[in-house]
């Protein structure tokens, strides 16, 4: 009987503690969702040439701000604020992603961009600040 009850304590305190455990890929809090997007500032420059802030896209992975240049009416750069950087492995995935996303952005003109492969979170919280960023400047 006693090796019943020290088999179920053991089995209990083992699920307890796998179940607690957090993994750093799992992201700040595990798998809480994530809180809204903030709106995006106005514009700055002078001139023709204006920058534009998409809102912070809130990630599973962290958070992805993405800043416009809009000149005559066409995107002439892109630059990602923010972006994960918490780990080596955050690290490695936007070194290849974010250089990625800006040459779809640069020839697409909008939002509507493929997803890097390997990058789908950041991807999509890319394309959710960018589409911020296109409202902002009112282009379509």
């Amino acid at each position: 009987m006693r090796r019943i009850v020290l088999w179920l304590a053991s089995t209990v305190a083992a699920l307890v503690l796998l179940f607690g455990y957090r993994t750093s890929t799992m992201g700040p809090g595990g798998a809480t969702p994530p809180p809204a997007a903030a709106a995006a500032p106005p514009a700055t420059g002078t001139g023709s040439g204006k920058t534009y802030d998409g809102s912070v896209a809130p990630t599973r992975w962290g958070p992805v701000q993405v800043r416009i240049t809009v000149d005559n009416g066409r995107i002439t750069d892109v630059t990602a604020v923010t972006y994960p950087t918490n780990n080596r492995r955050d690290r490695e995935i936007n070194q290849y992603a974010l250089p990625r996303l800006r040459t779809e952005v640069l020839q697409a003109q909008s939002a509507d961009i493929d997803t890097v492969s390997g990058a789908t979170v950041t991807s999509d919280g890319y394309r959710r600040s960018l589409q911020a960023a296109l409202d902002a400047a009112n282009i379509d």
